[in-house]
């Protein structure tokens, strides 16, 4: 297997240190390239090509979330796992909306850095327990306040593809989704793309809370 190459953007010189030390000893891993803010990780990003940019959301210039903002704009390919101290619901969901794939707090250690960037990798998306409960919670709050009368499928998705999208807004991983519903995870991901295709999204996230305001799914 080719290794998943990350760039790790962390302010705090001796913990970016850490974490290059232990991603490194991962032979599935291959660090491409780290900074100390968010200005240099974008001048170093495009030469180092990485798969995956591992960001912390406080940095001493643009914040965590600009950063992800601007490195999806220019490389929607470019998945971001977010690493950070706070475990606040809604930056988790405002990183979400900004592009990126999961979000880890820096308590956890290199191994679950490491499985949380195979699954991102892989077309899924990674929260915390702790943390995902209170995000699923703030989509209950949506679904409760829906813009507009339910229309329950307004962008013809299929049979299948609405029940993906069901799994996925109760949170199901994508390799999760594909038990429940007997898919290769590869399949899952292509539906996921064909509904992100229609509902003219480009993330998970901003589908689910779409057909959530919709009435197209339910939690």
């Amino acid at each position: 297997m080719t290794p998943a190459r990350l760039f790790v953007v962390e302010d705090q010189p001796a913990l970016l240190k850490q974490l290059l030390k232990a991603l490194s000893a991962f032979p599935d891993l291959e660090v491409v390239g780290s900074a100390l803010d968010g200005g240099t990780a974008l001048a170093q990003i495009p030469a180092a090509a990485p798969d995956l940019a591992l960001v912390d959301l406080e940095l001493p210039d643009l914040s965590g979330l600009e950063l992800t903002r601007r490195l999806k704009g220019a490389r929607p390919e470019l998945e971001v796992l977010i690493l950070t101290a706070f475990d606040d619901e809604q930056k988790v969901y405002e990183a979400m909306l900004a592009g990126a794939s999961g979000y880890l707090v820096k308590r956890v250690g290199p191994e679950k850095i490491r499985s949380a960037v195979h699954e991102v990798m892989a077309g899924g998306t990674v929260l915390e327990p702790i943390i995902a409960r209170r995000f699923w919670n703030y989509f209950q709050s949506v679904q409760a306040r829906p813009e507009a009368p339910p229309k329950e499928n307004p962008w013809g998705l299929s049979a299948v593809e609405l029940e993906v999208l069901c799994y996925v807004a109760k949170g199901l991983s994508n390799a999760e989704v594909g038990a429940v519903m007997s898919l290769e995870h590869r399949s899952v991901r292509t539906h996921l793309q064909h509904v992100y295709r229609k509902m003219g999204v480009n993330e998970r996230v901003d589908a689910v809370v779409l057909a959530l305001r919709a009435g197209s799914v339910t939690l």
